[in-house]
């Protein structure tokens, strides 16, 4: 039940630092209040190799895993979720494939994704299947050698910027909503494949966040993942793995606001003194301390769990999923108050677009929501008990 970092994952969080510090950091700001999907960073995140951190070796990957994921999510999310959420959405759009890929489906397509070279997305949420998977309503129809696809997809994000998309589709409705479900690589040009509203969004204003429209997307059956109804369980083990790495981002998050507010109230004098002197403020700061860690520490444990679990779709043990849930729980939650009381700490400084907090709470707010809300966590967290 004990864990450490290794010398590797020590130096891959003190590379991801610097080069989250120097190359990621400046534009951050600025890519906020663009709203635009920056493609540089892309390429900055390509140039590190940071998309095959969980990927096979036989791949292109590096073949670190899921600890090694986190640790750059959260070293970005520091200076920009924006930027962190890339490798997040890659890793949630990939793991379909790594779970229930065949080989031939893994050849064409993980080689490209480990690289960074495609991105990938991940189409689930619809307008009446948000927390409520198995009420999805896309359709997937065999016609011979093909699947029609035809259905809404909301939320998406990055579907417009990527080159595949794993889609979830009913195949079967005369059965239980969550055993007609199926998952199908798509490729993004696929002809009837659209992307329809951009959502403007309060945080992560550099992520693109879209809704995606099929309309009679003949798809070869050849890309269904795994087999007829086994949709369900695939989306929930990517689910059960993924949460991680959203965890590791509020935990960036967080600890990137404290550090902020900690320095300035450092440097900030009132009443003839430093805010930091003020001890109703520097037990404020040591409640964010103790709640960042203890979030990182939960994180970095469900995340050495899921080390040594082969991507198969292999039943998690319940621990695993308990683990997984209350990191995601518990990180997003704080990173939610840190930020907040981070702005606080600045005042009216904290509130201007001028300081990096603002952003930096409308960013934390999203961790409570995607990829399952708090409350989803906690159904999770109890059905494991």
């Amino acid at each position: 039940m004990t864990y450490e970092l290794t010398d590797e994952q020590e130096m891959l969080k003190d590379t991801v630092a610097r080069i989250a510090k120097e190359q990621i950091a400046p534009g951050a700001d600025k890519r906020d209040e663009e709203e635009a999907f920056p493609w540089d960073m892309v390429e900055v995140l390509r140039e590190n190799a940071l998309f095959g951190a969980d990927f096979p070796e036989k791949y292109g990957g590096s073949e670190m895993g899921l600890m090694a994921l986190c640790l750059a999510i959260e070293e970005i999310a520091k200076v920009c979720a924006s930027t962190a959420v890339i490798l997040l959405v890659h890793e949630l759009g990939s793991t379909p494939i790594l779970l229930a890929g065949n080989e031939a489906q893994k050849d064409k397509y993980l080689p490209r994704l480990a690289t960074g070279e495609n991105l990938i997305a991940f189409g689930l949420t619809e307008p009446n299947a948000g927390s409520d998977v198995a009420g999805l309503r896309t359709k997937a129809v065999r016609d011979g050698n093909q699947y029609v696809i035809n259905g809404t997809k909301i939320f998406i994000s990055h579907a417009d910027v990527a080159s595949v998309v794993c889609i979830a589709a009913r195949t079967d409705s005369s059965v239980a909503p969550h055993k007609g479900i199926s998952m199908f690589i798509v490729d993004k040009d696929t002809p009837g494949l659209k992307i329809g509203k951009h959502e403007r969004k309060l945080g992560l204003r550099a992520s693109s966040t879209v809704e995606v429209i099929l309309e009679d997307v003949r798809v070869p059956a050849e890309n269904l993942l795994a087999e007829e109804g086994k949709g369900f369980h695939i989306i929930m083990k990517t689910l059960d793995i993924t949460r991680i790495p959203v965890a590791a981002q509020a935990v960036g998050i967080a600890q990137g606001a404290l550090d902020y507010a900690v320095q300035y109230t450092k440097e900030r004098m009132q009443f003839g003194k430093p805010l930091f002197s003020f001890q109703g403020l520097q037990w404020m700061m040591a409640d964010m301390t103790t709640q960042v860690e203890a979030a990182r520490q939960l994180t970095y444990k469900a995340a050495s769990l899921f080390q040594t679990f082969p991507k198969n779709l292999d039943k998690l043990p319940k621990n695993a999923i308990r683990y997984s849930a209350m990191a995601k729980l518990c990180a997003a939650e704080t990173a939610m108050k840190v930020t907040t009381d981070a702005v606080q700490l600045l005042g009216g400084y904290g509130y201007v677009r001028e300081y990096p907090l603002e952003r930096m709470m409308r960013d934390a707010k999203i961790t409570q929501i995607y990829e399952g809300t708090s409350q989803i966590q906690k159904i999770v967290i109890s059905s494991t008990l």
